[in-house]
């Protein structure tokens, strides 16, 4: 049995709007503090796999 077929390895994942706060925040250049939402988390996973096949590729 592979690591993939075990269903104990399944995860739970859940949907959220893309402006819900996910319970985090930055002090901004202003000394503002501004709500991570799910939204920034999404748009910086896929920066982070674009540069990341970028640089393998290099």
């Amino acid at each position: 049995m592979s690591l993939k077929d075990s269903s104990a390895n399944r995860q739970r994942v859940a949907t959220l709007k893309p402006q819900q706060t996910v319970g985090g925040a930055f002090i901004d250049a202003q000394g503002r503090e501004v709500p991570i939402t799910e939204g920034m988390i999404q748009r910086a996973c896929r920066e982070l796999e674009q540069n990341w096949f970028a640089s393998k590729q290099a």
